[in-house]
């Protein structure tokens, strides 16, 4: 897997040169800080969002709002001193991480994302080659489905990812698995 993309959007010059100090080398690291620019800059190829709450033009959650709409399949922590409020209830945020941070904490929440992220495509491929094996099993006989080499490649591939989740799933915590479950009908 080539190096993960992350978008910082801090507006403080130090903390967000921090940052980008902090991940450099592990990820290819873009900083802005704006709303206006974090809208720009976010496409497919961001794999996570560091996002500050308070930006100098608006707030993080329009960042969040855009991602979300424009359907872009990236985690977002926000990374903010922000207490959380009940107002988080309706963002759609990974993790919510209250600064200050230090290299370990962001680094940790970022492995967070991108573990959630790939268990998430994971589970995702395992469905769906799960359900072609459950149509094609009903459908044929048990010869023929051996003499198949697309079956047979089907069938390899459903355990390897099966290594795969077993391997995702170490790194993840109790909270991390619920995060994810509940957020399964919103994406």
């Amino acid at each position: 897997m080539s190096e993960a993309s992350v978008l910082v959007v801090e507006d403080e010059p130090e903390i967000a040169a921090l940052y980008k100090q902090f991940l450099d080398g592990r990820y290819d690291v873009t900083v802005v800080s704006t709303v206006e620019a974090a809208v720009e800059t976010v496409d497919v190829s961001v794999d996570a969002v560091l996002l500050d709450r308070r930006l100098p033009d608006g707030e993080g959650s329009e960042v969040l709002t855009h991602v979300r709409s424009a359907g872009f399949d990236c985690r977002v922590a926000m990374v903010t001193a922000v207490e959380p409020d009940f107002d988080i209830i309706e963002m759609g945020f990974d993790l919510y991480v209250t600064k200050p941070v230090n290299r370990e904490s962001l680094q940790t929440a970022l492995e967070t994302l991108l573990a959630r992220s790939q268990y998430d495509d994971l589970l995702r491929e395992a469905a769906a080659l799960a359900s072609k094996r459950a149509v094609l099993e009903a459908q044929r006989a048990p010869e023929q489905l051996e003499e198949n080499t697309a079956y047979t490649r089907l069938v390899d591939r459903l355990e390897a990812i099966d290594t795969d989740i077993n391997d995702a799933a170490a790194s993840l915590s109790p909270t991390d698995y619920r995060t994810m479950f509940r957020d399964l009908g919103r994406r």
